[in-house]
């Protein structure tokens, strides 16, 4: 084992004394080239599950930012206060103001709960990037991923702010994580904003690898429509995926469907659930 992966924030938490739940998401790595966290979550649980499991957020090397969605950057102030000054891997769009149309009346403000200044003020170095981008030996941050299926249509109910009043966010900063190892690769979602297929079809044309060892993290497939998140749980089928680990923004429904689906190789990636991964790169 070179790499292990440890879930610090998702909604749900399982025999795990003292670590808590919240809407939100956020995954420790520790590595051979040092300790990553990818995202924060909304910034109620990090801390706390942190001590609770045991993971120094002061060691952090960097810190990587799969959007700029509350539920994963709400934690970046608490985080920096504990890390001090550290790099910050994130998609220029960090910033954009975007909001949730799901509830009735007024739009709801879901990005980043702090100003950039104040968060450069308290050690962020914000390394921003649009392209595939190596953060660690064997580390990959696939920046902006092609939407190229005609059946992963995004999330309606996610708009941004410009000049002729709100619009639907496409989420160009969406990002995950593709980590290659020796017979494959495993990738760490953020939400999948982009497309759970999308994804993977761009990390294994990048890679040039077609095992999947894991996949885990939110696919997004409970806030999308019924013809998405049926297509998108098919398509999965035809993917070599030897384990899939769903979280977050998954939904129960689509959940309980790709239990269905992948039995034996379907786990709930819940707080304290660990990756283990033997990466080719790491030095």
């Amino acid at each position: 084992m070179e790499i292990k992966a440890t879930v610090l924030c998702e909604n749900y938490v399982m025999f795990n004394e003292g670590a808590v739940a919240e809407h939100g998401w956020a995954v420790f790595l520790e590595t051979k080239a040092g300790n990553y966290l990818f995202d924060t979550g909304q910034g109620k649980a990090l801390i706390n599950n942190a001590m609770v499991l045991k993971k120094d957020l002061s060691s952090l090397k960097g810190i990587i930012l799969s959007h700029h969605h509350y539920d994963h950057t709400g934690g970046l102030l608490e985080v920096l206060l504990v890390s001090g000054p550290v790099d910050v891997y994130s998609h220029p769009d960090l910033f954009k103001e975007s909001y949730s149309l799901r509830r009735e009346g007024k739009p709801l403000h879901i990005g980043v709960p702090f100003r950039r200044e104040v968060l450069e003020n308290a050690g962020a170095n914000f390394c921003f990037n649009r392209d595939w981008r190596e953060i660690a030996p064997g580390i990959y941050l696939t920046g902006e991923v092609p939407r190229r299926t005609k059946f992963e249509k995004g999330d309606d109910k996610l708009a941004v702010m410009t000049k002729e009043g709100l619009v639907k966010d496409n989420m160009l900063d969406d990002q995950s994580l593709v980590i290659e190892s020796g017979d494959g690769i495993y990738i760490i979602l953020g939400c999948a904003h982009s497309g759970v297929i999308n994804t993977i079809m761009y990390a294994i044309e990048r890679t040039g690898k077609e095992r999947i060892k894991a996949l885990i993290g939110g696919t997004h497939l409970g806030a999308v429509g019924e013809e998405q998140r049926k297509m998108s749980i098919k398509t999965l089928r035809d993917f070599n995926i030897e384990r899939i680990g769903v979280a977050h923004c998954t939904g129960l429904k689509a959940s309980f469907e790709l239990m269905r689906e992948f039995g034996e190789r379907f786990f709930f990636c819940n707080v304290g659930s660990v990756l283990e991964i033997s990466c080719l790169h790491v030095a």
